[in-house]
C-alpha cells in the first residue's frame, strides 16, 4: 500500500512521527511536505496530497494542520476526495465503510499521537462496504466538484509564495 501525507509548517514533527508510524506498519509513504517549521501555506500540501490519490499515485492520503480545518478543506476541493476531519474512530470507519473516504485528516494541535494512531489503525482497517445506491451516492457527491487534478494549474500557489519571498507575511 502507498499513502500521500501532508502538512503545513505548524505540525512538521507530527507529520514526521506519522510517516514513522506508517512505515513501521510495512506501508510506503509519499511525503509531500512540508519538510520544516518555516511559515507556508496549508492548501499547498491539500493540493498535492489530494492529486496523488485523485490521479491514483497512491492510495490513501492523509493530511493535517494545527486543527485539520483549513488542510481538510483544501484537499476536499479536489474531485475524486473525500477527506474526513476526525478525532473520533467511529467517525473514520464510518467514512470508510459508508462513503468510501479516501484522505484521513486531523489537527496536529488538537490531537495525541495515540488518538493519531487509532484514527490511522480505524482508516486503514477499515474497508468500503460497496453498494449501488452508496456507489450513486459518492458520484453525486463528486460531481459538486469542478476541480480536475489533471487540469494544469501546478502553479496555483505562486502568488502566494512570491509575496512569501518579497517578506510581505509577519506573524
Amino acid at each position: 500500500m502507498k499513502i500521500a501525507v501532508g502538512c503545513d509548517h505548524i505540525v512538521t514533527e507530527i507529520k514526521n512521527e506519522v510517516v514513522k508510524y506508517l512505515e513501521k506498519k510495512g506501508i510506503e509513504v509519499i511525503d509531500c511536505g512540508t519538510y520544516d517549521k518555516e511559515r507556508t501555506h496549508y492548501p499547498i500540501y491539500g493540493k498535492r496530497v489530494g492529486e496523488k490519490v485523485a490521479l491514483k499515485e497512491v492510495e490513501l492520503g492523509i493530511v493535517l494542520c494545527g486543527t485539520g480545518v483549513g488542510i481538510t478543506n483544501a484537499v476536499n476541493k479536489i474531485k475524486g476526495i473525500r477527506c474526513v476531519l476526525t478525532q473520533d474512530v467511529s467517525v473514520v470507519r464510518y467514512a470508510r465503510e459508508v462513503l468510501n473516504a479516501n484522505v484521513l485528516g486531523f489537527g496536529g494541535r488538537v490531537s495525541g499521537m495515540g488518538v493519531i494512531e487509532d484514527l490511522i489503525d480505524a482508516f486503514l482497517e477499515t474497508e468500503y462496504a460497496e453498494t449501488e445506491e452508496r456507489n450513486q451516492m459518492i458520484e453525486k457527491i463528486d460531481h459538486l466538484i469542478q476541480h480536475d487534478p489533471a487540469c494544469g494549474k501546478e502553479n496555483l500557489f505562486d502568488d502566494l509564495l512570491e509575496k512569501w519571498e518579497r517578506g510581505e507575511y509577519h506573524d
